[in-house]
């Protein structure tokens, strides 16, 4: 694990806790070095009806299987560096679901659920809704947010929504929605919000953590 002094004057090191693409990608535009550990959980057997509710609990999950993990594996946070633990849902603490027409949209399943995702939000809009949440492993403290994010579409081809379907991407992605790719940028009429807070880990919000996760516990 290599050390970050990114945006604070204490050094400490950082475990992403998702095998998701785009927040390696962001997190590394943040300036950070990290290790990757995936919590390898079934999401699918976590279920809350609001979608604020469910990626907070669905971060939380992450972080109690990785820490588990560690536990078992010897992992002991002794020294003067502390340890981060960042997580989400689509993988980190980073917990992100689609929201659209009211209905929580999670992975898809299926080629056949993505195109009928991707298919809905041609000529409307989305929000995402996601989590983040970071763990002191040598304090214990834990710190967590929400950020959302609205992106209006134009009218998607359907040839552009088979071509994302074979290139397969999307179907790894919550609610099969990618922005950031090439053949779905063109047709993104506007974000409210900010392209990382869509692709899976805000920045603005993950920087936020990290310096209240380094805090010292207030004495007693």
């Amino acid at each position: 694990m290599a050390s970050s002094s990114s945006s604070t004057s204490c050094v400490f090191k950082i475990i992403l806790g998702s095998s998701s693409a785009s927040r390696r990608q962001i997190l590394s535009e943040m300036g950070y070095d990290f290790t990757i550990m995936s919590a390898d959980i079934d999401e699918k057997e976590i279920r809350r009806e609001k979608a604020e509710d469910l990626v907070m609990v669905l971060a939380k999950a992450k972080a109690d299987a990785i820490i588990s993990r560690l536990r078992s594996n010897g992992f002991n946070q002794g020294g003067s560096e502390p340890t981060l633990l960042i997580t989400a849902d689509q993988f980190l603490h980073f917990v992100e679901v689609v929201v659209h027409g009211g209905a929580i949209r999670e992975k898809p399943s299926s080629a056949e659920e993505a195109r009928e995702f991707i298919k809905g939000y041609s000529g409307g809009h989305a929000s995402t809704v996601g989590s983040v949440l970071v763990t002191n492993l040598k304090t214990g403290i834990q710190k967590g947010g929400l950020d959302i994010a609205e992106i209006y579409f134009h009218k998607i081809p359907d040839e552009v929504i088979e071509n994302l379907i074979k290139e397969g991407s999307v179907l790894y992605v919550a609610g099969g929605l990618m922005v950031e790719h090439p053949l779905t940028s063109p047709f993104v009429e506007a974000i409210v919000g900010t392209i990382d807070s869509v692709m899976g880990l805000p920045k603005a919000l993950t920087e936020k953590l990290i310096r209240e996760a380094l805090e010292k516990t207030p004495r007693t």
